[in-house]
């Protein structure tokens, strides 16, 4: 049976917001929501949370969670996560981003059960259809697209596929264009194989590290879902999940969901 292990990457110095990790929602650190749901999961052996930020460290000990102090210097939260994982036994790793307190725990199960159950994929990832077809054109949405099997193609921060004959307005688009979600599952190895590969020219230009993994062959699947979760880039971010929270009646002493 695969041993399967969730690692929370979570950095202090974030560009459009420091300290995000230690903002409070409804009361409580961001990093103590993404644990908690993380701990939901049922497929995970642990949760670790990987950070280079002794206060962070600190909060997620408080919230239940095993943590680990990592080099301030890594360029990627891949990167940080291969360091926390060095001597703790693992077949798969989920990579569960520290920023979305909402990641659905039935998800993060479905990825470690793809790769798990099928020794075909070195890696696994999720999208969403986009909801408004307009999103294609934004550089901030970054699409996806895949073969029959679900197996990633290609992610662009460009509208993929590109329409050659464009009517007016966005007909045609519905159901073409998917919104990739950025939560991992990685084979250990592969894992290890990615960190130690410099990033490739594809992944410079798009500024999308996950077409490191695509060029060095890497079988990605997709899984297909429908809600595309709430990230906390920036302050006005927490403002709006703190309101989708209290939407769906969470707060109080623990988590739920």
């Amino acid at each position: 049976m695969s041993m399967i292990v969730g690692v929370i990457p979570a950095r202090w110095g974030s560009t459009r917001f420091p300290g995000k990790s230690l903002h409070p929602l409804l009361g409580r650190p961001l990093i103590q929501w993404v644990i908690e749901r993380a701990q939901q999961a049922r497929t995970l052996a642990r949760v670790l949370v990987a950070t280079d930020d002794e206060r962070i460290r600190a909060a997620a000990q408080q919230a239940g969670a095993e943590a680990v102090l990592t080099s301030p210097h890594h360029p990627s939260g891949t990167d940080r996560i291969a360091e926390a994982m060095r001597g703790i036994p693992a077949d798969v790793v989920i990579n569960i981003q520290g920023d979305e307190p909402l990641i659905e725990p039935a998800l993060i199960d479905e990825l470690g059960r793809t790769l798990a159950e099928d020794a075909a994929w070195d890696m696994a990832t999720a999208a969403a259809p986009l909801a408004d077809p307009r999103d294609a054109d934004q550089p901030s949405v970054v699409k996806v697209v895949c073969g029959r099997d679900g197996q990633a193609l290609y992610f662009s921060r460009a509208a993929i596929p590109f329409l050659r004959e464009k009517g007016t307005g966005t007909e045609g688009r519905d159901g073409l264009y998917y919104r990739h979600i950025g939560v991992y599952a990685y084979r250990r190895a592969f894992l290890e194989r990615l960190v130690a590969t410099p990033p490739c020219a594809l992944e410079q230009a798009e500024k999308l590290e996950q077409l490191r993994a695509l060029w060095l062959g890497g079988r990605m699947k997709v899984l297909e879902v429908r809600d595309t979760g709430l990230g906390v880039d920036t302050p006005q971010d927490a403002a709006r999940v703190e309101a989708e929270m209290r939407k769906r009646g969470l707060g109080g002493t623990g988590a739920s969901g």
